[in-house]
Order: structure tokens, then C-alpha cells, then sequence
């Protein structure tokens, strides 16, 4: 006796391979059964017919870490055929915090009516999975946590050895508790003030746990070359499995800089190193707007940026960057940079920098960027743009390698509570519907086969979780049914936080989350910690 039986679907497993029909039997958690179960008994049935079987997507790329705590059921997530995502990137992480009120500035989609209540890794772990979760979730430590909590003063500066030596102490004690790998973020603070030394060192600690590094790396555009050169060469160096997040190069690099990187890629591999990237799959990326700032601006945390962002005389240095997150801002088009998410300005919101500067009568479209981030005082953190950054000939490239992943890149939403007005990224609603609808169905560059394997076996296998991301008897039934013609993005720039068509049924550990394409009361999520 199943539990369920899933039937007349056609099969994807995960691995590749060709699809084909097939019952599937799930018993608990497991898949217990493929194949012929016409004869089999179970409590429940769903009937797949014209439908695709897969294993759940997985999204290795995400910053939820703190809108989980918010609402954990993961609509967002879940709606789209989500099962497992991956927090913690691009060095920001809710853990380990010693120093937590220095910490609350750094981490995405902070909120202040939740308390932080926890100091280690393992604690944060504990607290997130006492939390009623639609989807499974794993969690990277990141370095610009390890450094808020190692360092003394000032943050934007190389640490001492006694400090490198406290965060591979803490580096070290997370991995024990959980953290299934380790990321850097070298264009935001305070990583962006690390060295490659150190950067190596953290890593020959990580290598003794076999875990994953993942690198949103210090420069994608004029010096592209330093920014992946550097990750392959920390790689190297200790010895890491390597992940190049959202590898695609910004606006600013020369057209060769994506095919040469793939060649860099090449040789390392040749070299020995074991590394493989991902993109998002879409033109427009997100990150939060405070980033325009030059490192010395943080110093002293929240009040202290809202003291300089107010201070006239400060404004000419506060728009001297040396290394811009995005090269559109000293190039000047901020018709290619739009708001995304303000709390203190919803209006304007869909919007880009230079209609809001027209709207506004400002002159300069930079002193309109930092007066929005006045504005928003406290919550300047939470506040994000988007750029049109990505040139389409790169991501389709990137997508003809078949070691590049797919990601969100965003945070975890929900379109009611607390969370209802949040718009953080173009792909928060609709990244998998995306992904399979333009570069499978519309531009046929990849088999649906694959599509399939770039969110789950290949994830699965990167990450090195050994029981999801396949469809194999014994496995957790994580898995996702969808309509591969049907299948579409309804999210667009101006309303992003729509759910896509196509999913139809989706089950969590074994658990019916989303049935006819409507959520269930299930919460059948939890916290993930390598070896448990």
C-alpha cells in the first residue's frame, strides 16, 4: 500500500536522460516505487496525464534568510515548483551573530519586529525550522557575516590575524552545525575590503568539510578578468569546489568577456579545479540600493550612513565610488536603472532613476538615488533597484554550458501579511516558469530534459545532497508536476509578484503542497544540515 501513486505522467528524472511514462509510488517521504503500478493500492492518486513528472526544482541561489522568518510558507517558492532553496549567498548570512545588532544593517529583507534570538549557526538553523516551511532550505555561512562578527571597529579594511584567525574558528564551528557551504560577496562591504589571501585562507578550512564555495565575485565588468581570475584562483589554491554565482558579465565589460571567461573556466578545470556557475534568467538584475555607496560609508552602521546621506558637504564624496556595483552609474544611464522595492516611496516604485529625477525636478539623477536612500532612513537596507545589465547573447551562452545552473537570486515572498508589498527582484514570482518557457519552449536551445536537470540533479549534485534532485526509488519525494506547455511567467517589471501558469501539483517530502495548482495547508518544509 502507497500512500501516493502518481500516474500517467511522463517522467523527467533529473539526471538527463530521455523522459518516459511511468507510475510512481510514494510511501512516507521516499519514492518507494517506478514504473508499471496499475495493479498497486493507494490512499491517494493524481492522475498526471499530459503532464511532466519531475523532481522538485531546487534553487541554490536565494536571500531568504530573514523573510522566511517573516512567513515561511514560501508562496513564492512553492507556487512555482520550488521544493528546496538555498540561503545565505553572496556572504550575507543571519549567522553566526555575537554582534547581532551590527549585523541587522547587512542582512536582505530585514525586519525589526522579528527578534534575533539566536548567536550561532545552529541556533539560527533551529529557530528557522521551528518555523512552518513550504519548502526545504539549506544555508550557506557568508563572509561578510564571519567578518561583522570577527573584527573590532571598523569593518572596510584587511583583517588582522588574530581576526582571520576567529573567523575560520566560526567558519569552522557553522560547518559542524550545519552550514552546507561558504560564500563571499566581494563587491558589497565589508567583503569587498577582504584580500585574496584571506578569501583563500577561509576557504582551506572549508576544504576539510568538502562543502561548497559560492563567490558573487568582486568585479563582472571592466576588470572581469581580476573578478572570475581571482575565484578560480582561490580554488585552486585551497583546494574548493568552486560556484560562480550569476555569472553573466555587466554592462561595462567588452563583448568577448563572457566567452572568454568560459575559456579561463576551461583551464582551471584542466588545472584540476572543480567549478561550475549560474545565472539568472533574465535581463534585469536586482540588488539593494545602498550599494551605490562607497565602502567608507558604512562605517558606523544605519545612523551614521543616514548622517552623511544628510551632510551636503559629503555628497560629492559619497558619489565617488572607485568601483561602482554597476558601471551604468558612472556611464549615466539610469534610464536603464529602475526602482524596485521602497517603502517610503511606493509611488514611484516601476519607475526608472531618470524618471523619478524628471518627476522630482533634480538635476542630477545621482543626488536623486541618494535622497531616495534618505528617505527611506532605517529601512534603507530593504530598498532595491533593478538594471537592465545583462546582455542576452551572454545568458543564452551561458545556458549552452552544461554545467550553468539556474537561479532567483531574490528573496522568498508571499502576496499577503507582512511580506505582501515586497517586491525585491523580476524573478522572485517567476524564475522556473521563465527559464523553461523561453530558453526550452520559445528558443529550443536546450532539450526540456535538461531544462529540467539545470534545477534539480545538476543543483543537487553541486550542492552534494545525495537523496533530491532525482527521481530514483529511495529518494525524498520532492517533486513537481507541470504542464511544459502551458508553462509561463505571469510576473512582468511594473507587477512582478504574480504566480506563474503551468504548475500543477507539487509535493514536499512526500506531502501534496500545491494540488491543482493551489496550495495546500501543508507545510511539510524543513531546515537541511549536511550529514544529519
Amino acid at each position: 500500500m502507497f500512500d501516493t501513486i502518481i500516474t500517467n505522467g511522463l517522467l523527467i528524472d533529473g539526471t538527463g536522460k530521455a523522459a518516459g511514462k511511468a507510475d510512481l509510488g510514494i510511501r512516507g517521504e521516499h519514492i518507494a516505487a517506478i514504473g508499471d503500478l496499475s495493479s498497486a493500492q493507494a490512499k491517494n492518486y493524481i492522475d498526471a496525464s499530459g503532464l511532466i513528472v519531475s523532481p522538485g526544482f531546487i534553487d541554490i541561489h536565494t536571500h531568504s534568510d530573514f523573510s522566511l522568518l517573516v512567513n515561511g510558507k514560501a508562496e513564492s517558492q512553492v507556487h512555482q515548483g520550488v521544493t528546496l532553496e538555498v540561503v545565505g549567498n553572496c556572504g550575507h548570512s543571519c549567522a553566526p551573530c555575537p554582534k547581532c545588532d551590527a549585523l541587522k544593517g547587512s542582512i536582505f529583507g530585514y525586519q525589526s519586529d522579528i527578534k534575533m534570538t539566536w548567536n550561532t549557526f545552529d541556533e539560527y538553523l533551529t529557530v528557522l525550522d521551528e518555523q512552518p516551511l513550504g519548502v526545504n532550505v539549506a544555508a550557506y555561512v557568508g563572509h561578510g557575516t564571519l567578518r561583522i562578527a570577527a573584527m573590532d571597529g571598523n569593518i572596510n579594511r584587511p583583517a588582522t590575524s588574530r581576526e582571520i584567525k576567529e573567523m575560520e574558528r566560526l567558519l569552522a564551528a557553522s560547518l559542524e552545525e550545519g552550514a552546507i557551504g561558504f560564500s563571499t560577496g566581494l563587491e558589497y562591504s565589508p567583503g569587498s575590503s577582504a584580500p585574496t589571501s584571506e578569501i583563500t585562507q577561509l576557504c582551506k578550512v572549508l576544504q576539510q568539510y568538502d562543502r561548497l564555495y559560492a563567490t558573487h565575485v568582486r568585479n563582472r565588468d571592466i576588470y572581469y578578468e581580476q573578478g572570475f581570475g581571482e575565484a578560480l584562483a582561490v580554488a585552486r589554491n585551497a583546494g574548493v569546489r568552486l560556484q560562480i554565482s550569476h555569472i553573466a558579465p555587466k554592462f561595462g565589460a567588452p563583448a568577448h568577456a563572457m566567452e572568454h571567461t568560459l575559456e579561463m573556466i576551461n583551464w582551471a578545470r584542466e588545472d584540476g579545479v572543480d567549478v561550475a556557475f549560474d545565472i539568472i534568467p533574465h535581463n534585469w538584475g536586482p540588488t539593494t540600493m545602498s550599494s551605490i555607496l562607497p565602502p567608507w560609508a558604512f562605517d558606523g552602521g544605519i545612523a551614521k550612513i543616514l548622517e552623511r546621506l544628510a551632510t551636503p558637504s559629503l555628497r560629492a564624496a559619497l558619489k565617488d565610488n572607485p568601483n561602482p556595483i554597476w558601471q551604468l552609474i558612472p556611464a549615466g544611464r539610469w534610464d536603464l536603472i529602475m526602482l524596485f522595492q521602497s517603502n517610503q516611496n511606493p509611488g514611484l516604485i516601476g519607475m526608472t532613476i531618470s524618471e523619478i529625477a524628471a518627476k522630482r525636478r533634480e538635476s542630477d539623477p545621482h543626488d536623486t538615488v541618494l535622497n531616495l536612500l534618505l528617505e527611506e532612513g532605517e529601512g534603507l537596507f530593504n530598498m532595491t533597484w533593478a538594471a537592465n545589465n545583462f546582455a542576452e547573447a551572454d545568458n543564452r551562452l551561458c545556458v549552452s554550458q552544461p554545467e550553468c545552473g539556474i537561479i532567483s537570486d531574490t528573496i522568498t515572498l508571499a502576496p499577503y501579511g507582512a511580506l505582501g508589498n515586497t517586491r525585491w527582484s523580476p524573478s522572485s514570482y517567476g524564475w522556473t516558469s521563465r527559464f523553461i518557457e523561453k530558453y526550452h519552449r520559445k528558443d529550443q536551445l536546450i532539450t526540456l530534459e535538461d531544462a529540467v536537470r539545470r534545477i534539480t540533479g545538476l543543483a543537487a549534485e553541486r550542492l552534494g545532497i545525495q537523496d533530491r534532485g532525482v527521481l530514483r526509488v529511495g529518494n525524498i519525494a520532492d517533486i513537481t508536476i507541470f504542464n511544459s506547455a502551458e508553462i509561463h511567467d505571469n510576473s512582468t517589471m511594473q507587477d512582478p509578484n504574480r504566480y506563474p501558469s503551468g504548475i500543477t501539483h507539487v509535493l514536499v517530502n512526500g506531502k501534496l503542497t500545491i494540488h491543482a495548482g493551489q496550495r495546500t495547508h501543508e507545510n511539510a518544509g524543513r531546515v537541511l544540515r549536511p550529514g544529519a
